[in-house]
């Protein structure tokens, strides 16, 4: 690798990032609690695989292009805005719905390909993850760097956040945590309807010049 990059600046913030609480890692635990380990790890593998997307666009340019079509960066920002209040309504739902038995709700849980999906669109409609990994590689990176010297960093960017985000779906999993989520179920819930509306709200309102 070129000894112009400083791969683990890079990963340090790509770390802070990733494990930061934010609308991927908010599903992550919420469906990690609600409906065990095996959806939370599905859903983190889409929100992983959605990572590995915006990376690899920002590492080959396609990040910059984007950007320099307000259009497409528009595109994506309604769609992940819209998506976030989706998630939002569903969690108020949630909340005001009758309680349910002291048991994690298997029978509603996604299927396996279904959580994926959810994590996938998640993040591939997160307008953030363009401008994070377009400044990760754009001020992180030498220009003179080689295809070698960024596969191996987004295999390590990539490998990292995977830690993270299956991480998050182990620990929210714990039966510790899906104990205090059957008692605090409403609580919880409200909780993460609100956070996704004020994501999607802030998505909708700030303007990238």
């Amino acid at each position: 690798m070129s000894s112009g990059i400083n791969l683990y600046l890079i990963l340090l913030a790509a770390l802070v990032a990733s494990a930061s609480p934010g609308p991927a890692t908010l599903a992550i635990a919420g469906t990690s609690m609600s409906h065990g380990r095996r959806a939370g790890l599905a859903l983190a593998s889409g929100v992983t695989t959605g990572s590995l997307c915006w990376s690899a666009m920002a590492a080959f340019g396609l990040g910059a292009v984007m950007l320099a079509h307000a259009w497409l960066f528009e595109a994506a920002r309604y769609l992940g805005a819209g998506y976030l209040l989706y998630l939002a309504w569903k969690s108020a739902r949630h909340a005001l719905a009758p309680a349910r038995p002291a048991t994690v709700a298997a029978a509603g849980a996604p299927s396996g390909s279904r959580a994926f999906r959810r994590g996938l669109a998640l993040h591939l409609t997160n307008p953030k993850a363009v401008l994070f990994f377009g400044s990760l590689y754009s001020i992180g990176i030498p220009r003179d760097a080689s295809a070698t010297d960024l596969l191996c960093i987004m295999a390590a960017v990539g490998a990292q956040g995977a830690v993270v985000f299956h991480g998050y779906a182990l620990l929210f999993s714990s039966r510790r945590m899906t104990a205090c989520y059957l008692r605090l179920r409403r609580v919880f819930e409200a909780v993460f309807a609100v956070a996704f509306a004020a994501a999607g709200i802030k998505i909708l309102t700030t303007r990238v010049s």
